[in-house]
């Protein structure tokens, strides 16, 4: 039987079920009666013939020359790369690759250890199965805690991060440390006075040793949250009614230093807090609204009575520069006569007596009337 070979093409030469070499560019002719077989092959990509074991095919010089042998260790991963571009990852213990035209190369990356290298490009990351290794973000703002096996490594800054999983079981824990506001509402206490209110406080923090934290406080802010309720009932309830309305600012103040005291425990630092309000029981709240009503009239009929009384002694002081001034008498007499004409239509004068007499007659009968 005839072969023909082109320079892209390879043939496996069996004789009854063996084989005995590989045959490239050219003519043959072979005897199917003898037992001759010719098995014919592109060149291109993965070596497909599976009549014979591989490890039989390499010892053939000649195949063993034209393929790329592709060999994985356990605990490692091979990169195929054709013309310097990743093509596949893959864990194969052994891979051959026609490599007729020397397209591709391979290389081994080493997994035994979590360390990723740095070597590694983010293109043979996107061919690498997520299994494989694990990826760690830290944004700003965050602390990252790196453990292998559950035993705490290295603090991690802002980055990203890649490690691989075979040698171990990595873990990253990310804290924020960023400022977060802690809100504790709707709390009944009972005032000195037995008055039943309810408090809204609020406080800002930040977490400032997050490895302690980390290790020994179980989800922080409802600690926090009881850490604040105990502290607001320890001291407010000291307080009468109106005392507590009165020093709001003050058991703020005091509230925020008891926080400070105790910050050390939860890791944590307290910027600030304080009462945001105070809510009264509905009867109390239409009694103060009674007082207050009640308050502010008393303050308006005292402000009255002082107009009052500023007006009289202003009419007093007049009366006595009236009395020592006859000129000033005079006016006061010529501005009183002005505002009465300024009243009436018309005035009539009867003759007898002089006309300012007259007026003056007719002005003191105004002002009698």
């Amino acid at each position: 039987m005839k072969y023909i070979l082109n320079q892209n093409q390879c043939g496996f030469l069996m004789k009854n079920g063996c084989f005995v070499k590989t045959l490239y560019q050219g003519t043959y002719q072979y005897l199917k009666a003898l037992g001759y077989e010719v098995v014919v092959e592109e060149m291109e990509g993965l070596v497909g013939f599976q009549k014979v074991p591989r490890e039989v095919l390499l010892k053939d010089e000649a195949f063993a020359s034209q393929v790329l042998e592709a060999r994985v260790p356990e605990g490692f991963l091979g990169v195929l790369r054709e013309n310097g571009v990743v093509k596949k990852v893959g864990t194969e213990p052994l891979t051959l690759y026609w490599n007729h035209w020397g397209r591709y190369s391979f290389e081994l990356l080493d997994m035994r250890s979590p360390e990723m290298d740095e070597a590694v490009t983010r293109s043979c990351l996107a061919q690498i199965p997520l299994k494989y290794y694990k990826k760690i973000e830290i944004q700003p703002g965050e602390s990252g805690l790196l453990y292998y096996d559950w035993r705490l490594v290295k603090e991690l800054e802002p980055g990203t991060y890649y490690y691989w999983t075979f040698g171990a079981d990595v873990v990253g824990r990310i804290v924020d440390l960023k400022t977060k506001t802690l809100e504790v509402n709707g709390q009944e206490i009972l005032t000195a006075d037995r008055i039943g209110i309810r408090l809204n406080l609020i406080c800002t923090y930040r977490v400032v040793d997050p490895k302690r934290m980390v290790e020994t406080i179980r989800q922080l802010e409802n600690q926090l949250y009881g850490c604040v309720q105990l502290i607001i009932r320890e001291y407010v309830g000291r307080f009468r009614l109106d005392e507590l309305l009165e020093q709001k600012e003050e058991i703020s103040g005091y509230i925020h230093g008891r926080l400070k005291e105790v910050q050390e425990e939860y890791c944590v630092e307290f910027l600030n807090s304080g009462i945001k309000d105070i809510i009264l029981p509905g009867e109390i709240r239409d009694i103060m609204n009674t007082v207050l009503v009640a308050e502010r009239r008393a303050q308006a009929n005292v402000i009255t009575r002082r107009e009052e009384v500023a007006s009289t002694r202003s009419l007093l002081n007049t009366a006595r520069l009236m009395d020592e001034n006859k000129t000033l008498y005079k006016l006061k007499e010529l501005e009183c006569l002005e505002r009465i004409c300024a009243q009436v239509g018309s005035i009539n004068v009867a003759g007898g007596g002089a006309l300012l007499e007259q007026l003056k007659a007719l002005m003191g009968k105004a002002e009698g009337a």
